[in-house]
């Protein structure tokens, strides 16, 4: 077996030939490992002087957001900025789609302004896509990366989180291969999380054993069979470890990160939970229960969080306990490291 720096060296420098990130469901290990060691050389750069390079500079990176958004949004903005990149913002409310304009009419707009690489967020799963098969189609050189669509995926938040948990053992030589063997829980709304979809896909392709934990609403049985793929996947060939839990207990027992997710009661069409009291009580992470957990457990939560209800107050502003404000400081240079994989293509 390769050693943790070989196998970090071996990503750095392996082929990156994806010209949009959609999923992370067909992701290799080497590609992991060339986002973990990117985001730690741009993580350099951000903690310098200067925090910028000059990248992506003369490169137009167009930001549609068609949801709500705070942190990734912003973070995709300062990302493309300390990259030197120019950056367009749209805004459902105030653009010509109030006007009856479709959403590809919109992404071929900004196509014409000259757009190199746009990051898209929608509600509905399949919008970036959808838009990337266009770019194709139309044969340009666009990038599309998906900042979260509907209940399919975010495959930036997972690789976040994924750079967060990795950095903390190793800020030196960040690699998936250290995650084998991990054990670590994820709990709360598995069902309506396209987050938990994709850090399902990045966790259990790091060797991790992934326990989901959630009431059986917000959870199906299905997930069982979430990461099983045919013989012809690219990815068939790794050994994926899934279990899921209707209680919270076995989950987090000898757990070494516990990641916890919000109740995502605008995406609910029924009334899944008894209250939010009740949840709380059962599949709440409190102190207490981190005690089933081993000693050095860390806590993450992609935001935003409902506090009281999937985590307490008091264990969230922990920072023994809680990589909640380092996941938002990977996330800038997480995202640098994604526009630069996908810029750099564009620039050839």
């Amino acid at each position: 077996m390769r050693s943790r720096r070989e196998a970090a060296q071996s990503g750095s420098t392996s082929n990156w030939n994806r010209h949009h990130i959609l999923s992370l469901a067909d992701f290799t290990p080497g590609e992991y490992n060339t986002v973990l060691q990117t985001a730690t050389s741009l993580q350099e750069v951000l903690s310098g002087k200067m925090k910028k390079v000059p990248t992506l500079q003369g490169q137009l990176v167009t930001n549609l957001f068609f949801e709500p958004s705070t942190r990734t949004r912003s973070s995709f903005e300062l990302a493309a900025k300390r990259l030197s990149a120019d950056i367009l913002n749209f805004a459902a409310a105030t653009s010509s789609m109030t006007k009856g304009e479709t959403i590809l009419d919109t992404a071929k707009t900004y196509l014409a302004m000259g757009t190199d690489i746009m990051v898209i967020r929608h509600k509905e799963a399949g919008v970036p896509q959808a838009i990337a098969a266009e770019m194709d189609r139309l044969g340009v050189r666009v990038g599309i990366l998906n900042a979260g669509d509907g209940q399919h995926e975010h495959p930036s938040q997972a690789l976040l989180d994924l750079f967060t948990i990795c950095n903390l053992i190793d800020p030196g030589q960040p690699c998936i291969e250290l995650l084998q063997g991990k054990k670590i829980a994820i709990v709360g709304d598995i069902l309506h999380s396209r987050v938990a979809r994709s850090n399902i896909w990045s966790l259990t392709a790091s060797g991790a054993e992934v326990h989901l934990a959630a009431p059986p609403t917000l959870l199906p049985k299905w997930f069982e069979d979430f990461v099983k793929q045919p013989e012809s996947h690219p990815t068939a060939g790794l050994s994926r470890h899934l279990q899921i839990h209707w209680q919270l207990e076995p989950a987090l027992r000898n757990a070494d990160f516990v990641m916890t997710l919000r109740l995502q009661k605008e995406r609910m069409t029924a009334h899944l939970i008894p209250s939010l009291r009740e949840y709380h009580q059962q599949f709440g992470i409190t102190r207490s229960r981190l005690q089933l957990c081993q000693p050095d457990v860390k806590v993450l939560h992609p935001g935003p969080v409902n506090r009281g209800v999937e985590i307490s107050s008091d264990l969230m502003d922990d920072p023994q306990f809680s990589l909640i404000q380092s996941q938002v400081t990977s996330g800038i240079a997480v995202r640098m490291a994604l526009l630069y994989l996908i810029g750099r293509g564009q620039g050839d």
